[in-house]
């Protein structure tokens, strides 16, 4: 986390395991990039929810050790 005064930059890997409709295991992970602002009641708000990052819009996740993931 990155902050200046009430704005605060985010960067987060996560990853999501689950069983999908079909009954296949789904595995989704990224790096998030938000940003986020302090409120006047002092309570953090997200401004921007980029959850893959520098990823382009319509591109699908590499997996974890492929060149660009």
């Amino acid at each position: 986390m990155y902050r200046r005064g009430d704005l605060a930059l985010l960067i987060v890997d996560w990853v999501i395991d689950g069983v999908g409709r079909e009954g296949e295991a789904v595995h989704v992970e990224g790096t998030a990039t938000d940003v986020a602002r302090r409120g006047r009641d002092g309570r953090w708000r997200y401004v921007i929810d980029n959850p893959f990052g520098t990823l382009s819009l319509g591109e699908e996740p590499c997996p974890p050790g492929v060149p660009g993931s």
